[in-house]
């Protein structure tokens, strides 16, 4: 499967800015769904896949 996501390494982002990014997403999901539940498999799972993109690019 294709990534939509550039292999070019300059335009990537370092390991702190995407842990911030995916941390604001998952709290601003929360607070607009109005829970603290969990979230949705499909959000999880693609917060997920930003999380092990971040830790091979180490």
């Amino acid at each position: 499967m294709t990534s939509p996501f550039p292999t070019n390494r300059e335009d990537e982002m370092d390991r702190n800015t995407s842990a911030a990014i995916r941390n604001a997403i998952g709290e601003r999901l929360r607070r607009d769904m109005g829970t603290d539940d969990s979230l949705p498999s499909h959000l999880q799972m693609l917060l997920s896949e930003l999380q092990q993109r971040d830790k091979d690019s180490a």
